[in-house]
């Protein structure tokens, strides 16, 4: 998935004309941090609210010299993980999608992310959740996925994640049925370490009350 698939054209950018004041009222009005600067449909730069904040005089326009622009923006073909990286690093709300010429296509906001990623990972979809822990050499990506096809079951998305100082991996399957009692039992034939398990039907851990709390923050 790239920038472009998920931009939103439902936020209004401003222009350099704009007040300060406008600014401040467009950020609270979309609870966003982060707001972009057009002029005759080229990106100017991003706004940010805490720097207009510091601005005593709010009639103050964009184009003032005291006004500080960020030069943050992504390419209309740059994959949503690094879209994710870049709101994670600079710790900014929104960032503006542009083309090769600057032109201003869009916006990704951070809610905007989340949806996607949630899409992305299948997180409305049904299903279960299992978490093996594997040592590096043992990743073999195919030889799990025949072990849940021969539970009848199918990997709607995963993820693999690496500790420091380790030769461990922990990989996360998100599977299209919520009875996993057969397919942790498969697993475990094979000497996978199964970690964790969620929406499994006949354990009562705490682990349903977690994923629930964990969908609910997702959907905020």
């Amino acid at each position: 998935m790239f920038a472009e698939e998920i931009i939103s054209n439902d936020i209004p950018t401003l222009n350099i004309n704009d007040s300060v004041q406008k600014a401040l009222d467009r950020l609270n009005d979309f609870k966003l941090k982060h707001l972009p600067v057009v002029h005759d449909g080229v990106l100017v730069g991003l706004v940010s609210e805490d720097d207009l904040l510091n601005i005593h005089d709010h009639d103050t326009s964009l184009n003032d010299a005291s006004v500080h622009l960020l030069s943050i923006f992504v390419l209309n073909d740059t994959h949503t993980y690094d879209v994710i990286r870049l709101l994670s690093q600079l710790h900014i709300s929104a960032v503006p999608v542009v083309d090769q010429q600057k032109n201003y296509l869009g916006l990704i906001s951070i809610h905007e992310m989340v949806d996607a990623v949630a899409g992305q990972y299948a997180v409305n979809e049904p299903g279960g959740i299992i978490v093996l822990e594997i040592g590096n050499r043992d990743n073999s990506l195919a030889h799990i996925a025949q072990i849940v096809e021969a539970d009848n079951a199918q990997i709607l998305s995963s993820y693999v994640n690496s500790f420091a100082d380790s030769t461990r991996l922990e990989i996360t399957l998100k599977i299209n049925k919520t009875e996993l009692t057969s397919l942790v039992a498969a697993f475990e034939r094979y000497d996978y370490q199964v970690k964790e398990v969620y929406n499994n039907t006949q354990v009562d851990d705490g682990s349903q009350e977690r994923f629930d709390s964990f969908m609910n923050y997702l959907n905020v």
